[in-house]
């Protein structure tokens, strides 16, 4: 019989508490009953295993992401919405490092769809609206921009940046510069040679 007090949701809350703590590959379903005062199987009465914990914070933080970044691009376009798009990226990051790292989780296509997951690539595309491309370039740009951003708060949460004196700051802001120029001078597509 599952304890009172315990549902699905407060164990998603709680393990995205425990995975900013300790990290999400740390994050264990015993280390989340002793904080429940139970014994691990009956956590097992609402997940069916370790993996599904970490799908539901997944999708939990794909939602707080999602509600902050749209929250931060409210009223704003072209280099500014890209900017805040970026910074609620990076900020969620250090704030949530288990959470966002659970972003980053490969969730199941029916699981994918029914998440935040489509509001973050539909923001995307709002942003690049501003820059006036059109598909396939729009696929390419928001492939280019995650790959940015998720790269740059990769590495910056492992270390990477911390033997250089640069501040880690200064290389975001010229990353987005960079960024922004690449996006108002898209190339054209290459012209097709294949006779």
């Amino acid at each position: 019989m599952a304890r009172a007090g315990v549902t699905v949701g407060r164990l998603a809350e709680a393990a995205a508490e425990l995975a900013d703590e300790v990290g999400l590959e740390n994050m264990t379903v015993s280390e989340l009953a002793r904080r429940f005062g139970v014994k691990d199987a009956s956590l097992y009465s609402h997940i069916r295993n370790a993996h599904e914990l970490r799908v539901r914070v997944a999708v939990l933080a794909l939602a707080e992401l999602a509600d902050r970044a749209a929250t931060a691009l409210a009223g704003r376009a072209g280099r500014d919405a890209l900017i805040a798009f970026a910074d609620t990226y990076r900020d969620y990051a250090e704030e949530h490092p288990g959470r966002y790292a659970a972003t980053r989780v490969t969730l199941d296509p029916e699981t994918a769809e029914a998440s935040a997951a489509r509001r973050h690539s539909e923001m995307m595309r709002a942003i690049l609206r501003g820059y006036a491309l059109a598909e396939p370039d729009q696929t390419d740009a928001v492939r280019m921009l995650g790959s940015a951003f998720h790269g740059f708060v990769s590495l910056e949460q492992t270390g990477g940046f911390r033997y250089h004196p640069r501040g880690a700051d200064d290389s975001w802001r010229r990353m987005l510069d960079a960024l922004d120029i690449a996006l108002r001078n898209w190339p054209a597509p290459a012209a097709d040679t294949s006779d």
